[in-house]
């Protein structure tokens, strides 16, 4: 079943993947319809993580931003797909990195990195920042249990030169990187709720206590990486300009859930810049005190 549900929706993958920017969007406006107004796809856990982080707002004022929100999220889904077959030239002029000189810095330093990101404007789309590594690039991702599309997951996001890891294979990969000597600079998502079992460290996100991924931090300690912010602005559709800040070339000289911490505030200031670009729809105050 999952190779014949994977044979008959890729050709229309591709398809899509092939329709102009102009095109794109007006299907993208078509996807915002149903998705919004007839599927009302997670618009509880959207309305609930939008009281809570922007209380000092009206009512109508969170729901221009929800609406705003559901239009860039199907964007989002959009250029994932446009993803199979935009070109280089393409992409670099919808995907530009401001300060890469600063990723070529921390480079010289000799140490593996690690880059704190969140679900916030195109963070598909940093993929092709690879292009500019000279360390070997990992994306850390979780796994897609229909394997074909898992696969083409992998595809689309290794097309510029990134290797995809599941979140599993993360500390293996890292581990053994690190034994042979090998230079690598490794991507986080570091806004996902963990499980309460699995929480190390409860911070503070918009106000609200709740527990925090605190993998980046920790095995940037373990296997002395160096430890960057990256922001990424959306500039206008289709268009996202990124900038990369040093968190840290010493992680552990600082002490335990402070980077951890300041990552969350970096984010948390991005977001308040233009709330409908962050990904609402994740349930990120799933747990609170």
């Amino acid at each position: 079943m999952q190779f014949i549900a994977f044979i008959l929706i890729y050709p229309l993958l591709w398809m899509i993947s092939m329709l102009p920017f102009r095109l794109l969007y007006l299907l993208s406006d078509f996807f915002f319809v149903i998705m919004y107004h007839v599927v009302g796809y997670r618009k509880k856990t959207v309305r609930k993580n939008l009281l809570i982080a922007l209380p000092h707002l009206t009512e109508k004022e969170r729901l221009e931003i929800e609406k705003k929100s559901y239009h860039h999220l199907c964007d989002l889904f959009l250029e994932m797909i446009k993803t199979l077959t935009i070109s280089d030239k393409e992409m670099n002029k919808r995907f530009v990195t401001k300060n890469i000189e600063v990723l070529k810095e921390v480079e010289a330093k000799g140490k593996s990195i690690a880059i704190m990101t969140g679900h916030y404007a195109s963070y598909e789309w940093s993929i092709s920042m690879n292009k500019s590594f000279s360390f070997q690039g990992f994306a850390i991702y979780k796994k897609i249990a229909n394997s074909y599309f898992d696969k083409l997951v992998r595809d689309i996001r290794s097309k510029f030169g990134a290797t995809l890891i599941t979140t599993k294979e993360t500390i293996p990969t890292i581990e053994e990187n690190f034994k042979n000597g090998h230079l690598g600079i490794y991507g986080f998502a570091s806004d996902q709720s963990p499980k309460v079992s699995k929480a190390f460290h409860w911070g503070n996100f918009f106000g609200v206590s709740t527990p925090l991924q605190t993998g980046a931090e920790m095995l940037s300690k373990r296997f002395d990486m160096n430890l960057l912010f990256m922001r990424i602005r959306k500039v206008k559709r289709g268009y996202y300009e990124a900038e990369l800040e040093i968190l840290s070339e010493n992680p552990s000289s600082v002490p335990d859930y402070e980077i951890t911490d300041l990552f969350m505030k970096k984010l948390e200031a991005l977001i308040l810049e233009a709330p409908e670009y962050y990904l609402w729809t994740h349930k990120r105050f799933k747990y609170v005190k």
